[in-house]
């Protein structure tokens, strides 16, 4: 059965790779950019299959964020599925930034991790029936803590909590709602810390002794949206190659 998928921050990493597993299974898919649309085209263009379409939005906007939706639900015939992946990273330690830039990173980290994907849920759930899935792409830093970038890791453990509410919000009307909580993986956001000797370093957090590539969450996230996943619903699937542990 060929659905129709929305997934935000498409442009690149983790998003692109989304788009990808779910277009080569069949699926149409909204391919959501902020501000990359040549990355965003590019992406497009190289899905396999046909009925995809490109939208934008800054899903710090809430006006920009209804448009987008209800434009991709118009173009795909409905959302079957939503995929909250976009984010942002901001570095700002306490001891090393000034109060005004403190106020600001978490501002914006906020607007666009959290409120963001708040907003483009209850859009969406808009055109969802029966059978939708809601897949929110948390962290691994909402668990063990963000010395560098506290705001990130605030927003990622509280999309888990969201995921949690909505399960059992929208459970009644068929609609299953999971997160994951992904650890290094090789995208362009975490390009900085990946790089040279941070590399090794990161590789070596996990005993599988590697940090992930996007196809390989693209692939988690494929399963969980899945029908065969639905009684997984409120749940956090951990996909850091046990680099963090947890109870």
């Amino acid at each position: 059965m060929t659905r129709a998928v929305l997934v935000t921050g498409a442009s690149r990493g983790i998003g692109a790779a989304t788009a990808e597993a779910f277009a080569a299974a069949g699926d149409r898919v909204a391919v959501h950019y902020g501000s990359s649309p040549e990355a965003a085209a590019k992406v497009l263009s190289a899905l396999p299959g046909s009925g995809h379409v490109l939208v934008q939005a800054d899903l710090a906007d809430p006006e920009a964020i209804r448009t987008m939706v209800d434009e991709a639900a118009a173009a795909l015939g409905g959302i079957d599925v939503l995929v909250n992946n976009a984010g942002v990273y901001h570095p700002h330690h306490i001891r090393e930034t000034t109060y005004a830039a403190w106020q600001q990173a978490w501002a914006d980290t906020l607007a666009v991790n959290l409120v963001g994907p708040a907003n483009v849920t209850w859009c969406a759930v808009r055109h969802m029936r029966r059978g939708g899935r809601i897949v929110n792409v948390s962290s691994r830093g909402a668990f063990r803590g963000e010395p560098n970038q506290p705001a990130y890791g605030a927003s990622k453990a509280a999309i888990v909590s969201f995921t949690q509410s909505l399960a059992r919000a929208l459970g009644p009307e068929g609609i299953a709602v999971t997160a994951i909580a992904p650890g290094w993986t090789t995208t362009d956001m975490a390009a900085v810390n990946l790089a040279g000797e941070g590399y090794d370093r990161r590789r070596m957090e996990s005993p599988l002794e590697r940090v992930a590539d996007p196809s390989e969450v693209a692939g988690a996230i494929h399963y969980l949206a899945s029908p065969e996943a639905e009684f997984a619903t409120g749940t956090v699937l951990d996909f850091n190659g046990g680099s963090h542990l947890r109870m």
